[in-house]
């Protein structure tokens, strides 16, 4: 183990708070951060090599355990005193550990059909959620907008619960993201437009297509769409939140494969 760090202003701590407030920092180093024993715990078993580690004396047998088995690897393994646990967390009250990342970027399946597709979704704790919601459902790959939030951004991070080890994303420009949804129906979620989403045939090689929170999908998603779909909403609220209608969606695709009934038939 490495010599404690005791002090704020050590560069390994300043390291870590610019790759937490920073985007930019984080594309320049090819980093982010993960906090948490249940983040550390999954990166241990997707496989993810941190780049080093950081705990306290205050951490949990569970996160001693996961702590041990990154140092038997050969990672770098550095105990922190609470001040400095606290100094370099983006959370009130830090679980006790902490693994600085590389931006891995996970291979593209060669053969998808089932894919979600992020526009102009800039909250983070939104896309955090929707990562996590689209691993659940067995999403096979995440197409993100540029005006997305990063999905390396630490809220998003720990809103997706380990998702960022198991789901290939891909941020980019439209014209990036077209060919990636090339041969597949895709099916824009716009309020009030289109079908219930019920009456879609999601069993069909498809490309699920959520916008932002305040304005929906922009011009390029609209585009893209070739068919617009939308969740009823009796008790008349105007919208949903973008994570709910994305779970929403995601988990009929789920149910419309798993064979229990074939969609409604919409009755114009």
């Amino acid at each position: 183990m490495n010599a404690p760090l005791h002090s704020r202003r050590n560069p390994k701590v300043q390291h870590v708070r610019r790759l937490l407030r920073s985007a930019r920092a984080r594309r320049e180093a090819g980093q982010f951060v993960a906090e948490g024993v249940r983040l550390a715990e999954e990166a241990l078993r997707a496989g993810w090599r941190p780049a080093w580690v950081l705990f306290s004396a205050a951490i949990s047998d569970r996160g001693r355990a996961v702590v041990a088995a990154f140092q038997q690897q050969g990672v770098p393994v550095f105990a922190a005193s609470p001040e400095v646990m606290q100094a370099a967390s983006a959370t009130e009250t830090p679980q006790g550990v902490l693994l600085v990342l590389p931006q891995q970027t996970l291979p593209w399946p060669s053969e998808t059909n089932f894919l979600l597709v992020l526009d102009s979704v800039r909250d983070p704790g939104n896309v955090g959620t929707i990562l996590r919601t689209a691993w659940a459902a067995g999403v096979q790959g995440v197409l993100l907008s540029p005006d997305c939030a990063d999905p390396f951004n630490p809220k998003v991070v720990r809103a997706g619960m380990g998702a960022h080890f198991h789901l290939p994303l891909r941020r980019a420009p439209w014209e990036d993201l077209l060919p990636l949804m090339k041969g597949k129906a895709c099916f824009l979620a716009a309020g009030g437009e289109g079908v219930p989403y019920t009456a879609a045939d999601f069993r069909q090689p498809l490309a699920l297509i959520v916008g932002g929170e305040a304005y929906g999908a922009g011009e390029a998603a609209r585009q893209a769409a070739t068919q617009a779909v939308h969740i009823p909403m009796p008790g008349g609220a105007e919208s949903l939140n973008a994570a709910v209608a994305a779970g929403v969606l995601m988990f009929e695709v789920v149910r419309q494969r798993q064979g229990e009934r074939p969609p409604l038939r919409h009755q114009p």
